[in-house]
C-alpha cells in the first residue's frame, strides 16, 4: 500500500512476511492481499465445481479452494485444475494420499495439517510431492479441531493453544527443509481468532491466512468477519483472507473485497457511496443503489460513484468521487463528474445514465493506464 502523506491516519503499516506463491499468485511480503473462497459443490462433480470456480473468479477471487475428501475427488481435481482460471487449493484432512494425489494433479496449495496426516514418513511424502510439484503449503489451525494434548493443556481451545498447534506444525515443515507455507488460526469466536492471529503473526515470518470460521450466514457472517478480519487487517496482518459464509462462494469474495476496499488495501470495481435514504431524498436511493449495484457489476475499474438523496451532503461527497449524482427537486438532479458539476439529469432516466457515465469513465481511466504502461 502506498503511504498517504497528506492523510497519515489513512495509513496502513503491513506486518514484514516472506512471500511463496499459491501458483502464479504471490502470497506474503508486498504481494497485494489475495482474496480466497472454497467451492460447496461435490468435487466430482466436475462441470458443477468448474462452474463455481469460474463464478467465483469472475466476481474477483485470486485462489479457490476445493475438498479433495477421497480418491475421486482427487482424480477430478486433475480436470477442475485444467479449467480453473486461478490456482486450486486442494483442502487435505488425515489421508496423506490424498495429498500427494492433488499435488500430482497440479493443486497450487495444500492444505492440511502436517500433524494429522500420519507418521513422520507419510509427512515426509506429502512435503516431497508438494516439493516436486511445486505446490505450496497451508497449515490450517482450527480451534475446533485442536489436538488432543493441547486441549488436555490449557483445558480448552484458546488463542495459546492455537499458537502453540501452529508452531508444532511450522517444526514439521521446517524439518523437512520445506518453507514454501502460509497459515492461519482460524476460530468463530472474533476475539479468540483475532488474538491467536496477533500472537501468531509476532512468532513467524510466514504468510499468514486471515478468516473467521463457521462466521454464520451472509449477514452475522458478514458482520463477524468485517470485525475480526478488519481489525487485524488496519493493525497490518494478513497476507490472504476468506470470508467463510452460509452462503454462495461468490458472495464470500465480494465481503472480501468490500472489507480490503474500505480499508484502502485492494481496489476493484466500483464503490458506491450511498445515503441510507430520508424524508428529503429525491428519488428512492435504496432501489437506485440495489439497480446500480446490479448493472455495474461488469465494471473492473478502480473508481468510485457517490448516490446522494438530496442536496445536504450530496455536493460534498461528489466532490470525491469520479462519477455522482445527486437528488434535486421537480423529478430531477444533478450529475457530478470529476467532482465538479456537470449537467442535470431527470430521475426517470437517471440510472441508464450513471452507468453509460460508469463505463465512460472506466474506458478513460483504461485508456490513461494502458498509456502510462507503454511510456514505461
Amino acid at each position: 500500500m502506498s503511504l498517504n502523506p497528506v492523510r497519515p491516519w489513512r495509513n496502513i503499516y503491513r506486518r514484514e512476511s516472506r512471500r511463496i506463491m499459491v501458483g502464479n499468485v504471490p502470497v506474503g511480503g508486498d504481494a497485494p492481499i489475495s482474496v480466497q473462497t472454497m467451492t460447496n459443490t461435490l468435487t466430482t462433480d466436475v462441470a458443477a465445481t468448474v462452474a463455481q470456480v469460474q463464478a467465483a473468479a469472475e466476481a474477483g477471487a485470486d485462489i479457490v479452494r476445493v475438498s479433495v475428501p477421497d480418491e475421486a475427488s482427487a482424480r477430478a481435481l486433475k480436470e477442475i485444475v485444467a479449467e480453473s482460471p486461478v490456482p486450486i487449493v486442494a483442502d487435505i484432512h488425515f489421508h496423506y494420499r490424498r495429498g500427494i494425489e492433488a499435488a500430482e494433479a497440479g493443486a497450487a496449495c495444500l492444505r492440511i495439517n502436517p500433524g494429522n496426516i500420519g507418521s513422520p514418513e507419510r509427512v515426509r511424502e506429502v512435503i516431497s510431492a508438494a516439493r516436486d510439484h511445486g505446490c505450496s503449503i497451508r497449515i490450517g489451525v482450527n480451534a475446533g479441531s485442536l489436538e488432543k494434548h493441547l486441549l488436555e493443556k490449557y483445558g480448552e481451545p484458546c488463542p495459546d493453544a492455537m499458537l502453540e498447534s501452529g508452531l508444532e506444525h511450522i517444526r514439521i515443515l521446517q524439518d523437512n527443509d520445506f518453507h514454501e507455507f502460509k497459515i492461519s488460526v482460524k476460530a468463530s469466536d472474533v476475539f479468540m481468532a483475532a488474538a491467536a492471529y496477533q500472537q501468531l503473526a509476532e512468532a513467524t515470518d510466514a504468510p499468514i491466512h486471515l478468516g473467521i470460521t463457521e462466521a454464520g450466514g451472509f449477514v452475522s457472517g458478514t458482520i463477524k468477519s468485517a470485525i475480526g478480519l478488519g481489525n487485524l487487517l488496519w493493525m497490518g496482518i494478513g497476507d490472504t483472507i476468506r470470508v467463510s459464509l452460509s452462503a454462495d462462494p461468490v458472495e464470500e469474495v465480494k465481503v472480501g473485497y468490500e472489507i480490503l476496499k474500505s480499508l484502502g488495501l485492494r481496489h476493484r470495481g466500483v464503490n458506491i457511496i450511498s445515503c441510507p435514504s430520508c424524508a428529503r431524498q429525491g428519488f428512492d436511493v435504496i432501489k437506485t443503489v440495489e439497480m446500480l449495484e446490479k448493472r455495474l457489476e461488469h465494471i473492473k475499474t478502480p473508481m468510485s460513484l457517490s448516490i446522494i438523496g438530496c442536496v445536504v451532503n450530496g455536493p460534498g461527497e461528489a466532490l470525491m468521487t469520479d462519477v455522482g449524482f445527486t437528488g434535486g427537486g421537480a423529478g430531477s438532479g444533478m450529475v457530478y463528474l470529476a467532482g465538479k458539476q456537470s449537467h442535470k439529469m431527470g430521475n426517470d432516466a437517471m440510472i441508464d445514465h450513471i452507468v453509460e457515465q460508469v463505463e465512460k469513465k472506466a474506458a478513460e481511466i483504461e485508456a490513461a493506464n494502458a498509456a502510462a504502461q507503454a511510456a514505461e
